[in-house]
């Protein structure tokens, strides 16, 4: 399987984005790539309000844009994240597409960890102020493997992976906007630990360079294999990097160091039911 990870540098032009974003599938497509991967907020980074603005219904205009990139190319496609209306006005979801080569919608993923952070004098963010968070941990079949999702501040979770890898994930997909300050200390330390600790392939799709005054993106969109060795990189600025997939090697690493089958996980909810008590 080849996989291409598209790095954007989405801003506050949602029609100018989108036209990007589908330019970069079709660049994909014509590499050989089966399954293309775009970053989180795909369709609009900027302020707040116009995040909110931008918010659409999933089916709308943004998806089945999409919907026909992946239906014209027969390419696998992962929208990235884009703004999804939700119950309130105020709130929208944050939410992650899975197209089939026939454009049809296989995966719905909503973002469940909300960046709500304050690094004095570096970051500050608060997510939960206009994006509500999802509920439901998502996995999906790509022609014969199971594939998990999530979304950026998700990686700092391993619980979630886990979670994905228990219920069959090969493929780990992260879309993600990750800052450029924390990105360069922790961005591919997380990847590569998701991946080993999983042993699992990892997809990573980063948002890259300025898209406030204030605000930057780190790119460094990658692909890291379950030994934890990054088999491609997105050079800076927009563009992709794509590698082929060995499912052979994910099955001999997971026979020979068997560490998610090792794991005891009836002394593990022993110790988490004591701490509760406590």
């Amino acid at each position: 399987m080849r996989v291409a990870v598209l790095q954007t540098n989405s801003r506050d032009d949602k029609a100018e984005n989108i036209r990007v974003a589908l330019e970069l599938v079709e660049r994909a497509a014509a590499a050989g790539a089966d399954v293309a991967v775009l970053p989180e907020c795909v369709d609009y980074m900027g302020p707040k309000e116009g995040g909110l603005a931008a918010a659409e219904p999933i089916p709308g205009p943004t998806s089945e844009a999409f919907a026909a990139k992946a239906r014209e190319l027969g390419i696998w496609l992962l929208a990235g994240s884009i703004r999804e209306v939700s119950e309130d006005p105020g709130h929208t979801y944050n939410t992650s597409l899975l197209f089939n080569r026939q454009g049809e919608l296989v995966a719905k993923y909503r973002k469940i960890h909300l960046f709500d952070v304050e690094i004095t004098g570096n970051v500050s963010a608060q997510e939960s102020a206009t994006v509500s968070p999802g509920n439901e941990i998502v996995t999906a079949e790509i022609e014969g493997h199971t594939v998990g999702l999530a979304i950026c501040y998700d990686l700092r979770f391993p619980e979630l992976f886990r979670a994905l890898t228990l219920r069959g994930a090969e493929i780990l997909f992260l879309p993600a906007a990750f800052t450029l300050f924390t990105g360069k200390d922790h961005w591919e330390i997380l990847i590569r630990a998701r991946a080993i600790e999983n042993q699992c392939f990892f997809v990573a799709a980063n948002q890259t360079g300025k898209y406030e005054p204030d605000g930057a993106n780190y790119g460094r969109s990658m692909i890291v294999d379950p030994w934890g060795t990054v088999l491609a990189t997105a050079p800076d600025g927009i563009g992709m990097a794509i590698a082929d997939l060995d499912f052979e090697q994910l099955k001999r690493i997971r026979q020979q160091l068997p560490s998610v089958a090792n794991r005891r996980p009836e002394v593990y909810a022993r110790e988490a039911q004591a701490a509760v008590a406590d």
